[in-house]
């Protein structure tokens, strides 16, 4: 068997999240996840700081990624509409998670200990994008309504889209969230 397995991390995390929904996260363990991955607690060492983490490596980029998209929009668009193309171009950060966000979702659903991870990680995408969009111009007040917005709008996408993956693009998801917020604000 090779010393370095390439798949090592994938088949970790499909453990993880089998045994998450099979019986519950608290009562899993790093143990029963690296056995059904056939992988060493060593190797789970290696890509994981804990079982949680299974749910949620990658997430600390996020922040700044969300915010680069904002501050890379086409300059000429108002604050909004750069917030939009910038959720629009955060979709191929996501791509290969689609497969398993329904699963990932509903675990964190059922520990409040993930929920509040979960919101964390939503609060420093906020804050981050609520700073690009002030570099924008937006004044400090509108960059959070904004950023609080454009959250809600990526949220519903996004779980959207991971319910029904083939049936549509991330974009277009995007584009319709947005489009059902704009219609539920004119009379």
């Amino acid at each position: 068997m090779p010393r370095w397995d390439p798949e090592a991390k994938e088949r970790l995390r499909a453990a993880a999240l089998e045994l998450f929904t099979e019986h519950g996260y608290e009562n899993a363990t790093v143990t029963q996840i690296t056995a059904r991955a056939g992988l060493t607690r060593r190797t789970f060492s290696r890509y994981f700081a804990d079982k949680r983490d299974v749910l949620f490596a990658g997430s600390e980029q996020l922040p700044d990624a969300m915010a680069d998209a904002v501050r890379h929009a086409d300059p000429a668009l108002p604050p909004f509409q750069a917030l939009l193309a910038a959720l629009v171009a955060a979709g191929d950060l996501f791509a290969g998670l689609v497969s398993q966000a329904a699963q990932r979702r509903a675990v964190i659903a059922s520990s409040p200990e993930l929920q509040e991870r979960e919101r964390t990680k939503l609060a420093a995408v906020t804050e981050a994008v609520v700073e690009a969009l002030r570099e924008r111009g937006a004044t400090e007040s509108s960059a959070k309504m904004l950023a609080q917005v454009g959250t809600a709008v990526f949220q519903t996408a996004f779980e959207r889209w991971s319910d029904q993956p083939a049936d549509t693009d991330f974009a277009t998801q995007v584009q319709e969230a947005a489009a059902e917020l704009a219609a539920h604000l004119t009379p």
